[in-house]
């Protein structure tokens, strides 16, 4: 297949130097940019970027591979530094690059005016929350009802976005390599008269969500950095979706490596 590379970058002036660098590294070094069919996607910022890079090119997952090129702090999803753009570029000419691949959540937009579903996917997750008041929804696992919830609101995360919002709400961080969703509440509320589990669960990629809505106008849907338009929603399903994002591997960060690079640091340093 042909390498054909597509550049999806922020407005930062740092990032607009590191295109230009990056355009002429390219240029020398035969490699052309496509960016109505790419085979590689770079993405030069941070995870935003990367995410709406993810959006852009999400009907053709099947045909491209990603690269994130960052130009401020390490992120979860960008391997190469902004100074590194030789290397990465020259990575490109290898003649079998391989990639590694994350599973997406599906999501599933139902409506009470009987307008048809909408389909979504998520790299990160999908938040349901209701304005200022309480939301109340039944959560039904495979078809069953789990619980009816009543709170702030429910987070449905892949595994690469279990470290950002999932994981400020009290959710676990789990390996990409785990190919399920995680369901997080969002400040529940748990007394004699209404209770929910009150922990994260794992769903796995044989299961489903579905959320079902009590008649609102003012919820508030999120699928990664997109917000959903209110319009009579009454369900929202979640599953693994079939799709999956692949990243070029040529120097893949180790998972672990990078929670503990985002969240703890230099171990050395905390020695007492």
């Amino acid at each position: 297949m042909e390498l054909k590379v597509a550049i999806v970058a922020n407005k930062e002036e740092l990032t607009i130097q590191v295109v230009y660098r990056l355009r002429r590294l390219l240029a020398q070094a035969g490699i052309p940019e496509d960016p109505l069919q790419p085979t590689i996607v770079i993405s030069v910022g941070g995870d935003g970027t990367l995410l709406s890079a993810f959006h852009q090119y999400e009907a053709q997952l099947y045909q491209v591979r990603f690269i994130g090129v960052h130009t401020g702090h390490l992120g979860f999803y960008t391997d190469w530094r902004d100074y590194e753009l030789a290397e990465m570029v020259a990575s490109l000419q290898n003649e079998e690059i391989k990639s590694i691949s994350y599973p997406l959540l599906e999501v599933k937009i139902g409506y009470a005016n009987g307008k048809p579903k909408r389909r979504l996917l998520a790299l990160n997750e999908s938040t349901i929350k209701r304005g200022n008041r309480t939301m109340v929804a039944d959560v039904y696992i495979k078809d069953e009802l789990f619980e009816r919830f009543r709170g702030d609101g429910l987070s449905i995360s892949t595994p690469t976005g279990s470290t950002a919002y999932n994981k400020s709400v009290g959710g676990a961080v789990l390996h990409p390599s785990i190919n399920a969703m995680q369901l997080a509440e969002i400040a529940s509320l748990n007394n004699r008269v209404f209770r929910t589990l009150g922990s994260p669960i794992v769903i796995s990629d044989n299961d489903w969500l579905q959320i079902k809505l009590q008649h609102s106008s003012d919820y508030q849907v999120t699928v990664d950095q997109l917000d959903i338009p209110q319009d009579q929603m009454d369900t929202i399903c979640y599953r693994i979706a079939q799709e999956r994002i692949r990243f070029v591997s040529t120097r893949h960060m180790h998972f672990w490596h990078r929670v503990k690079d985002a969240f703890i640091g230099d171990s050395e340093a905390h020695e007492i």
